[in-house]
Formats: structure tokens, sequence, C-alpha cells
């Protein structure tokens, strides 16, 4: 669909109409107080271009890698964890969520809040609730979970910025974990993953509690394949399928203290000198649960192990 490049969202279109009685009807929404908000709403052209462009070339796990594992993130890792060391090392101790896991997300996700998005929330996610077909009901789930939590927060509804996708502040949380897993740790009142970085600290950490974070559990372990390995080569799901025991059955040399029964997935990957092979453990699966990627996974467990390396190397 094309539409203008930037127009008010039609409160008097069916769809529209009907997303505004459900509200009214399931949470006792303000009818009134909900229109005005969509009226302010811009449906933008922009925003369907960005989210429907076609994909570019897939990137080997090298060139992937090479975004986020780069000298400049890493020094600037090291100083994001100096700056808040203080409020890593509490929300780590209270959480079992170690600070270079924290900080890792938070390089990948906004370069350290330098990458947040530009676009208004309510526009992301008006456009692509009423204008974009093809994901359109999961967008309206995440235009309802952001109208409550303006509601719930206090907020104003184009105050709240984020990616072309709805993907909110630092650590870009979608409307629907903002409401899940957004914390205030910093214990002023409010969720503020805009600006406060203890609530966006605080926040990252719960969101990995929350999906089964185990705390000292070792991630991940690079791997080698032994002759003894017959099997096709290992496809990259998101769940572990074997067991420390099975995989060292069929071949696949790793180091781990880790019992025989605990969870494991082999991992091929794209690497600079071939295939490379890495064994997740339980927690490596938890990060997928931020992103969908075992690229994404290792990548910011590499880069948050290196920036601690240098914070340590920093302190001598």
């Amino acid at each position: 669909m094309t539409i203008p490049a930037a127009h008010a969202v039609d409160v008097t279109r069916k769809d529209v109409r009907k997303f505004v009685d459900a509200m009214v009807k399931d949470h006792n929404y303000d009818r009134a107080a909900l229109e005005a908000t969509l009226r302010d709403a811009e449906t933008q052209q922009s925003i369907l271009d960005a989210i429907s462009k076609p994909a570019e070339k897939t990137k080997t796990w090298q060139e992937y890698r090479a975004i986020f594992l780069t000298e400049q993130r890493i020094k600037a890792g090291a100083d994001f964890w100096r700056e808040n060391e203080e409020s890593l090392k509490r929300i780590s101790a209270e959480t079992g969520v170690p600070c270079e896991m924290l900080v890792g997300i938070i390089g990948v996700e906004t370069y350290f809040g330098r990458i947040t998005g530009k676009y208004r929330v309510i526009d992301a996610l008006t456009t692509l609730a009423f204008d974009y077909p093809p994901r359109s009901t999961f967008f309206r789930k995440e235009l309802e979970q952001f109208l409550l939590l303006v509601r719930e927060e206090e907020m104003q509804a184009a105050d709240a910025t984020g990616s072309y996708a709805g993907a909110m502040g630092r650590p870009q949380f979608m409307p629907s974990s903002y409401r899940a897993y957004a914390v205030d740790a910093s214990t002023d009142g409010k969720r503020d993953i805009w600006s406060n970085w203890d609530d966006v600290i605080g926040s990252v950490a719960n969101y990995f509690v929350a999906h089964g974070w185990k705390s000292d559990d070792q991630v991940v372990a690079e791997a080698f394949l032994t002759k003894s390995w017959t099997d096709a080569p290992p496809k990259n799901i998101l769940s572990p399928e074997n067991t420390v025991k099975s995989l060292s059955g069929k071949g696949v040399m790793f180091v781990t203290e880790l019992p025989e029964d605990a969870k494991t997935q082999l991992i091929r990957l794209d690497g600079a000198d071939g295939d490379e092979y890495w064994v997740g453990f339980h927690n490596f699966f938890v990060i997928t649960r931020y992103n969908r990627s075992v690229m994404y996974a290792l990548a910011a467990h590499q880069l948050g192990q290196e920036i601690a390396l240098e914070v340590r190397g920093g302190a001598g």
C-alpha cells in the first residue's frame, strides 16, 4: 500500500473504529482521549518502506560480528561500564545476570544509548497496525499495549520515541516487553528506559531473569568436530535439543564443567577461516529470547566479554 508521506490517522476508518471500540470495552479506555491520541498520530510512508524493504544479503558471522566487535564500541562499552559501575554491580548481584552480559546487550541494541531510533512510537505502531497488512495483528496488539502503558505510566504518547517498528528506548523494548519486564531500579516511582540508566540496566536484567537465566552458568563454548562426527551439519535452531553427554558422544569436542545432562545445542557459523562451531548452553538460548538469532546472542556475549577485558585491563 502506498500512502502520502505523512498524514493523520483517520479515526472514522472501520478498522480504526473497531480498535477504539475494543479498547473502550476491554480496558475501559476513555474514548475521547484515545481518539485524540490517534488523531495526533501520523501514518508515515518511511515506516512502511523501512519494514518492507527487500532484505539485504544475508550476512555471514564474520560480517555480522564485525559490526559490533569494534575497537570503538568496546572502548565505549568500557567507558559506560566505569560510569555506571555501581549500578551494574548492584543489579548484577541482585539478579545473577553478570555485568558483561548487561553491557553486551545494551551495546548491541543501541550502542550504549547512541542509536535508539527517532520515530515517535505512536506513529510507528499506528502506521504498522493499520497500514501494514502482513503484520497488522501483531502491531495492533503492540499498539494496545503501548496505549495501556501510556495510561499506567502517566506518559504523553507523543513523547515516546524508538525504532520504526516501535521498539523503545535504550534497551529497545516493545510495549508488551516494557509492561511485562521494565522495572523501577532507581526507585523514583517511574520505569524510565529512555534516560535513566538504572532503570535500563535493571529492566534488561529482569528480562533475563524472567526468561530463566541461571546465575554463574556457562553461556557458550567453542567446539571442534572430531573424526567420529558423522551427523549432518547442524542447523542453528533456537532451543537446545542435545545434552553435554550426547554431543560429546557424537564426536563434538568442547570444554565445560556443566553436568552431563545439561542441555546443549551445536551451532555452525561462517567464520573468517571457514566453519566455526560453538556449543550453546541454557543461558545462550536465554539470550536468543531477546532477539531470535544465534548470531545476535553470540555477538552480545562476545562484546560483553571484550568490554570486561578492557575494563579489567584498564584497571591494571
